[in-house]
């Protein structure tokens, strides 16, 4: 089989253009990678028109890609598709009962350095929970609290790190964060009922200081005489400097012993809710056999180097938070995979899809796509209207988050839709033009009529909002043709415009 060369100019789409619709647009692979959100109404035709057109030409050009699942259909759409582009044996389906499984701590330990290690780590749970608790919005507290959580997160991962290396789990983590030392409400040291669930805390604690002991005695035997009859605080300097593991030991002693201890009760319990309240649900099957316990059937990388499809079955209508929490996960792991490759050695686009998009947001996603194209990430985002990016997106200035992140995708699809705010932000993303209006007068009077016509220019809306909500959403009682007007970023229409009607097929085939 030929290798396949993309070229960024190579046409995707081939839209109907011009007054006659005899020209042809090219909806480029530089459009594609530039990314692409849907918009329209329940029932409105955006997956099963416009959606589906794009998916079939991107499986039938062997892109790779991650789709995300919100509802339970979502599989067989997925297996109906491959199917149709001849892309079966590219399908990878996580669900429970399937042959395939990831693996989160094997995933990160590849990268090699050990501080590294606990970094991702940190940086991977911090961005899933933050994700999870936006839509609750955040007061004048927030920054404090997700301080807090991300000083703990970290300390507590890097005290597992130095007892037992990469060997670290979940569970592990888990049972050391469940463990930390805390003090009752009457501020006195914990009951010895409490001392039962605290083993997990001190033999990791002992184990990381034996190793610390070790690594320090070795480096010890290594100082000239002088050295070591330096004064106290000097060789504590030159101790912490040739074994740093020393220098995180007592860091590890002053967050534990002194900060976290003598919090206020209150914000032990934010932080202790919202770190261990994470990892139970991860920790819990199917989610755990899944992307926890067993050895992995495949690499995030196979998108691109092999053009596989990975589809996460845990759809977030039955799964509820935990579904989309590790649906997030997945795509954060999947989106740092992507950009990290060299297109030089592998330039095979590949595609991010997310159907009801605004489940699956996170912090990192308007600093992913801005630097998407050069890594050849089709993004595909489909939701009914902007109401609901606001209230997944949460927080302070939620609809300038929004509209922020939106700006980075450079091709939109409006079909139907009867939420009038969305509709408000098409119209105005249009724009508008001058247009020539014609006024008529009419006189009678002393027995004589007279008539004038005259004619001026005005700057009009080209789409008023009202105008989306009458599109065609397919079916047999519109011939399975949906209408949504596309607007793309920097390539005009025949008509000189960014934006034109196109009619989609629901019986599309490449």
């Amino acid at each position: 089989m030929e290798k396949q060369i993309y070229n960024l100019d190579m046409p995707v789409l081939k839209i109907p253009d011009g007054v006659d619709h005899k020209q042809t647009y090219n909806w480029t692979l530089r459009q594609a990678v530039e990314g692409l959100q849907l918009f329209g109404g329940i029932g409105s035709g955006k997956t099963s028109s416009s959606g589906r057109m794009v998916a079939l030409k991107y499986l039938s050009l062997n892109f790779g890609g991650l789709v995300l699942t919100a509802k339970t259909d979502e599989k067989t759409h997925w297996e109906e598709l491959c199917r149709i582009a001849g892309r079966s044996n590219d399908l990878i389906i996580i669900e429970p009962g399937g042959k395939h499984y990831f693996n989160l701590m094997e995933h990160l330990a590849a990268g090699g350095e050990q501080q590294a290690f606990v970094e991702n780590i940190v940086h991977v749970l911090n961005t899933v929970i933050r994700a999870s608790n936006e839509k609750q919005g955040g007061g004048e507290d927030t920054m404090f609290w997700e301080n807090a959580l991300h000083m703990t997160m970290f300390n507590v991962i890097t005290l597992c790190q130095l007892a037992y290396g990469e060997k670290i789990t979940l569970q592990l983590i888990y049972d050391v964060a469940q463990s930390l030392p805390k003090k009752s409400e009457q501020g006195a040291a914990a009951p010895s009922a409490e001392q039962a669930r605290n083993t997990a805390y001190a033999r990791a604690f002992l184990k990381a200081s034996a190793r610390v002991d070790q690594l320090t005695k070795d480096f010890k035997a290594t100082l000239s005489e002088a050295q070591k009859n330096l004064p106290k605080e000097q060789l504590d300097d030159l101790l912490e400097e040739g074994v740093p593991q020393l220098r995180r030991m007592n860091q590890l002693d002053n967050f534990f012993f002194e900060v976290l201890h003598n919090l206020s009760s209150r914000t032990r319990s934010v932080i202790d809710f919202c770190f261990l309240g994470f990892l139970f649900g991860l920790l819990q099957d199917p989610i755990y056999s899944l992307l926890c316990k067993h050895e992995a059937t495949f690499k995030l990388t196979d998108c691109f180097e092999h053009g596989k499809i990975i589809l996460i079955n845990l759809p977030v209508k039955k799964f509820h938070k935990i579904g989309r929490d590790s649906q997030c996960m997945l795509k954060f792991l999947w989106q740092q995979a992507m950009e990290s490759r060299d297109i030089t050695q592998n330039e095979r686009p590949v595609f991010l899809w997310g159907d009801e998009s605004q489940l699956f947001l996170h912090e990192y996603d308007a600093e992913y796509q801005a630097t998407a194209r050069s890594s050849r990430i089709a993004t595909v985002y489909i939701s009914q209207n902007l109401p609901n990016y606001y209230a997944n997106m949460g927080g302070d200035k939620s609809e300038y988050k929004v509209k922020s992140f939106l700006g980075t995708l450079g091709t939109k699809i409006f079909h139907a839709n009867a939420d009038m705010e969305t509709n408000r932000y098409a119209s105005e993303l249009i724009g508008e033009a001058w247009q020539e209006e014609h006024q008529h007068g009419e006189n009678v009077g002393n027995q004589q009529f007279g008539a004038s016509k005259t004619s001026s220019w005005v700057l009009r809306k080209v789409v008023r909002p009202e105008q989306l909500v009458g599109l065609k959403t397919g079916g047999d009682h519109n011939k399975k043709i949906a209408v949504g007007y596309m607007h793309v970023q920097g390539k005009k229409f025949a008509s000189g415009f960014n934006h034109t009607a196109v009619s989609f097929s629901q019986e599309f085939s490449p």
